[in-house]
């Protein structure tokens, strides 16, 4: 049975799981579901049309599933889907898709984290164990891969894809697609390393971050186009996940990648 507070507002045919709990001043909206353990904390609004899992949070000012800031909406039914462990601070903002993406939905994986004042837009991904720093905005149909993390008040250009296990600094314009494994920073955006805390934290072996170091410095500064240098990886490095991650993120950039930097920022991996 959910915990809904006298003062908060809460539509009779809202499906809320076991031991949701709404606090003062909430608003949610007739067509939302929310998994069990759930808390939506005062002043947290839920529109229409979102589905969310088991033990999330909604810090107060957040709004969830409001109708997508795109001038090609047309009052479709449209959505949002949020996974389970989501913890969306406040004044957070994640809007619905739009028919005319193709998509018709926003999606927020599993054990991701929403700092403040974030702002999710139509039609994005954001997958796994993600983390979007405060102030951090993302366009429509941007797709944040799994255990990517972006610094505090970078934005995202519309259509922009950011591969797993990619840390982007603070303040950045992400305008182009940032590769798998990497560190960025910069103006403009720049490849500066690969990101060997990150990848040591989840457990990759020094032998795997080892071989995405050189795959990158293939890319990066052989002097190879990018296409040569894709085919110099295959041909040169053994099938695995990382190799094939890379290639296939590249392979299918449709904005390009982010470039190289004059001076590469280089780490022991030992």
């Amino acid at each position: 049975m959910a915990n809904i507070h006298p003062l908060a507002t809460v539509h009779p045919n809202a499906k809320l799981g076991e031991n949701v709990e709404v606090g003062p001043y909430a608003y949610i909206e007739e067509h939302v579901e929310i998994g069990d353990g759930t808390r939506i904390l005062p002043h947290a609004t839920v529109f229409n049309y979102v589905k969310m899992g088991k033990n999330c949070t909604v810090f107060p000012g957040a709004v969830i599933g409001a109708i997508p800031q795109d001038l090609k909406f047309d009052g479709e039914i449209t959505y949002v889907e949020i996974g389970d462990n989501v913890n969306i601070r406040e004044c957070a903002t994640i809007n619905r898709g739009t028919k005319a993406s193709g998509r018709g939905v926003t999606k927020i994986g599993n054990n991701v984290l929403l700092m403040s004042y974030t702002h999710v837009a139509h039609d994005c991904t954001v997958g796994n164990n993600c983390i979007l720093v405060s102030y951090v905005g993302i366009a429509g149909e941007t797709d944040v891969d799994d255990w990517a993390t972006i610094g505090g008040s970078s934005v995202a250009h519309q259509f922009s894809r950011i591969g797993k296990h990619a840390f982007i600094g603070g303040g950045c314009k992400i305008n182009k697609d940032v590769p798998p494994y990497v560190l960025c920073g910069r103006e403009p955006l720049s490849y500066a390393g690969v990101n060997i805390v990150g990848l040591r934290r989840r457990g990759f072996t020094s032998d795997q971050i080892r071989n995405i170091k050189d795959m990158y410095d293939i890319i990066y500064s052989s002097g190879n186009n990018f296409s040569d240098a894709l085919a110099k990886i295959e041909s040169g490095f053994p099938e695995s996940e990382e190799r094939d991650t890379i290639i296939q993120f590249i392979r299918g950039s449709k904005r390009g990648i982010i470039r190289g930097a004059d001076t590469l920022t280089k780490g022991s991996i030992d």
